[in-house]
């Protein structure tokens, strides 16, 4: 995958804040405040969904992200990004927003140290 497009997604979501990437399952992971709330496979971009957002993906027909096991087709939590977000700062902000705020309710708490 293009280090190029990666730096491109980065500034096409800036208007979120700062953003990080990491490798991982030959994608990338796409970080805000050290969540993470996008998703790079293939060169497509992919934002977090839970259930009071997917309705916003739905209704745009913004399909899942969509990976084999043992030969079926299984969806993440991730969907499609809209394309209007690569021409328009206003709605990078807002999807992205929408995403990073599932990433939110959905983080998983930290597991506390025994002292």
């Amino acid at each position: 995958m293009s280090n190029d497009y990666i730096d491109y997604l980065k500034e096409v979501l800036s208007p979120l804040g700062e953003i990080s990437s990491r490798a991982m399952f030959g994608g990338h992971g796409i970080y805000h405040d050290g969540l993470m709330f996008g998703l790079v496979a293939d060169e497509v971009l992919y934002l977090k969904v839970d259930k009071e957002n997917k309705a916003a993906f739905e209704a745009e027909d913004l399909g899942p992200f969509m990976y084999q096991k043992n030969g079926k087709a299984m969806p993440m939590s991730y969907h499609l990004a809209p394309e209007v977000i690569y021409d328009d700062p206003e709605a990078a902000k807002h999807w992205a927003q929408l995403a990073y705020d599932a990433a939110l309710r959905n983080r998983k708490p930290k597991k506390k140290g025994k002292s």
